[in-house]
């Protein structure tokens, strides 16, 4: 006490957080340059980040008229980067002399959960966490690029001696050796290496920036974030806790769980703890175990008295429908910000390899290991593993699905087949944009009735073939002697007409031809039987209500979607009614079929625009991404904004942010805030190498 009196309280000051900027505040430190030179007046050209790793490269401008600059020294070093080519698209100093510089950030504290930046207003001091603290320190990696081009050129000339001097090609010896299977110490070595963590860092893209100056408006109106918004609202309160509680409440003590059950390998289920978890997770937990399996046999394993629609539902979340077998996910078993044990390559680049490997297996039985390869372009280690899952290796013929055809399956859920047809024609159209594949590669192999080498099916295969086949055979028998026995008016010349199946069609979106078009569309068509004039009268009555009533669900789908975008391309808004179709239940009156020219039609009528984009004549959006529908008016303040956004857009298919800041304050003056400018552009736009597109217009 006699301590505290001899130090009395001077002054009081209120502390408020701050967390508008909390999680993209960064601190940049220059260690190369004094504190006396700063780099406010120095131009800069760009900036780039990737957020994950908190890496930052920022080129600035270099005055070559300095009359400390040399510029000899500048053209030998812009001719040893990029050489003596007239070619300046690739070229790193477009000019032929170094004019800028760029640096490049290495993290100088990992942890700055202890870091804030503070400011000190009217008598309030204002916190906010630091998100990142940067050193930034000159890159020369344009050295390199010098090197690698002194490297070509030895490399050419020493080529081109050793033609002329070699007379005949020497016979060498080579060695041939087999690498040994990877230990566990091994991989971790390896993962640990600098060669691992390059590459693992260059898998994530850059995200360029706009550079703002100090004295810049925007730059002002971003430091205001810096203040605490609610500090005036929030009333505070005295500490009223003992200095040994405050305490606890920073550092709580540790609790231990104790491990009721013992632990078990990783590789071993135990049925009797699966049985006591939740539906959903004991069937996620088997599929990430068997990977595949079918049907009646998932529900052998889930034990007697499980609820087989439950099931079905719980099934569809964690797999995929391949060859009437269900097939576990690939983000199941790859979650996101995972990596694979094999390579290390993130979790995004493995789904997307496994689900072409799945996709192919719809397509065919066999997959060929070096054609998948070519493709997903993945290390072989993973490529194994992915086809491991799901198949087995066959002598001269690649790589067979794990388990017979589950034709049983798929004939007693037909809503459940037909959905993840669905849900396979949208992964087949990301696909083939991401592996920039054409029509043809996707496309299923055509077999010849004769072909030339006999498919040599296993075993086990062919019985289980055999078996299917004789129980069908068997069915059709029994039903046509029950046919012929009936009295009601079934044809006993033709007992097999009624057996006819009732087909759909399965083609793409076009305006001639609607999408899984069913036979009562033309004429009434009863298992391919036509029907007597005189049901087509109530046939007509029931279509033109069906119509009605499809119309009605078109219309409240497309208006939801264009509420949620603003802006959709045909091609988007296509993929969008695919994904809404699957997730649909069996027999639902959108399942009638759906042309382009109605969903076009059905756009126009919710009180959309067609935005006529000017698009270079050299592009490479496809009709469908060209067709670009806006909604003109939702009933909001920001229906005035984005018109003029949609206006601006319809002179020209990229634009520059300050353009579209400039032309909104022309017309809306003091009024138009940062935020207001930030929600228009969401709603209704994508940014991409620091142009604002269309939504549906971004060039792949």
């Amino acid at each position: 006490m006699a301590t505290e009196d001899d130090d009395p309280v001077v002054q009081e000051i209120d502390v408020h957080l701050a967390k508008s900027l909390a999680e993209k505040l960064y601190l940049f430190q220059y260690p190369v340059r004094p504190a006396t030179m700063k780099y406010d007046d120095v131009t800069h050209l760009s900036a780039r980040i990737k957020p994950k790793q908190q890496k930052v490269e920022v080129e600035m401008a270099i005055d070559t008229m300095s009359p400390n600059y040399c510029r000899s020294k500048g053209e030998q070093i812009a001719l040893n980067v990029d050489g003596a080519s007239t070619d300046d698209s690739g070229s790193t100093y477009t000019t032929k002399l170094m004019d800028k510089q760029v640096f490049s950030s290495i993290q100088s504290v990992v942890n700055t959960s202890r870091y804030a930046a503070a400011v000190y207003r009217k008598g309030e001091l204002h916190v906010t966490p630091l998100h990142g603290m940067l050193q930034m320190r000159p890159s020369f990696s344009y050295l390199d690029k010098a090197d690698a081009k002194h490297r070509e050129r030895e490399a050419a000339n020493e080529a081109g001696d050793s033609s002329q001097d070699e007379a005949e090609d020497d016979v060498k010896q080579i060695t041939v050796r087999f690498s040994r299977p990877e230990t566990e110490q091994a991989r971790q070595r390896r993962i640990q290496s600098y060669e691992f963590l390059q590459k693992k860092q260059a898998e994530e893209p850059w995200h360029y920036l706009h550079y703002c100056g100090v004295k810049d408006s925007r730059s002002e109106h971003e430091r205001q974030y810096l203040f605490s918004q609610l500090a005036s609202m929030v009333e505070t309160t005295e500490l009223t806790k003992s200095p040994s509680e405050y305490l606890s409440m920073l550092m709580p003590p540790v609790e231990e769980e104790e491990l009721k059950v013992p632990l078990a390998p990783s590789n071993v289920l135990s049925m009797v703890q699966l049985r006591t978890l939740p539906l959903a997770d004991q069937v996620r937990t088997l599929m990430k175990n068997v990977k595949v399996v079918q049907f009646a046999n998932l529900m052998g394993l889930l034990g007697s008295g499980v609820d087989s629609t439950a099931v079905l539902r719980c099934i569809q979340q964690v797999a995929m429908l391949v060859q009437g077998c269900w097939v576990v996910k690939s983000d199941v078993l790859y979650p996101k910000d995972s990596c694979s044990p094999h390579s290390g390559v993130a979790a995004e680049v493995l789904c997307r390899g496994r689900d072409f490997i799945m996709w192919k297996f719809t397509q065919d039985l066999w997959v060929i290991r070096k054609e998948v390869a070519a493709v997903i372009k993945l290390p072989p280690e993973d490529v194994k593993d992915f086809l491991e899952q799901m198949s087995v290796p066959r002598v001269n013929k690649g790589w067979e699905f794990l388990l017979p055809h589950d034709a049983k399956f798929v004939k007693k859920h037909p809503d459940v087949a037909q959905r993840q047809h669905m849900l396979w024609m949208g992964i087949q159209a990301k696909l083939e944009k991401v592996y920039n594949l054409s029509k043809e590669d996707m496309m299923p192999k055509k077999h010849d009735s004769q072909p030339a080498v006999p498919v040599v099916l296993s075993g086990e295969r062919r019985v289980a073939t055999a078996k299917e086949r004789l129980r069908e055979n068997h069915a059709t028998l029994d039903s046509n002697y029950r046919r012929r026995k009936s009295p009601h008016g079934v044809d006993t010349q033709n007992p097999d007409s009624s057996l006819l199946p009732v087909r759909i069609k399965e083609e793409p979106l076009s305006e001639e031809e609607p999408m899984d078009t069913l036979p009562w569309s033309g004429s009434m068509v009863t298992n391919g039987i036509h029907t007597d004039e005189s049901s087509r009268d109530s046939a007509d009555e029931h279509a033109g209500g069906q119509s009605k009533q499809v119309s009605v669900e078109l219309r409240d789908f497309v208006y939801s979607m264009l509420r949620k975008h603003y802006v959709l391309s045909l091609s988007e808004l296509k993929r969008l009614f695919n994904l809404h179709l699957a997730s649909l239940p069996p027999g639902h009156i959108l399942f009638s079929g759906i042309s382009d020219r109605m969903l076009q039609e059905t756009v126009l009528d919710c009180g959309c625009k067609q935005i006529l984009v000017p698009f270079p004549p050299q592009t490479t959006a496809s009709a469908d991404e060209q067709k670009v529908f806006a909604l003109w008016e939702a009933g909001d303040s920001f229906d005035q904004y984005r018109q003029i956004l949609l206006e601006i857009f319809s002179k020209n298919y990229r634009v520059r942010r300050n353009v579209i800041q400039t032309k909104l304050c022309q017309d809306f003056g003091d009024n138009l805030s940062k935020h207001d400018v930030d929600r228009v552009l969401k709603d209704c736009c994508a940014s991409h190498g620091g142009m604002w597109y269309l939504k549906g217009t971004l060039p792949s």
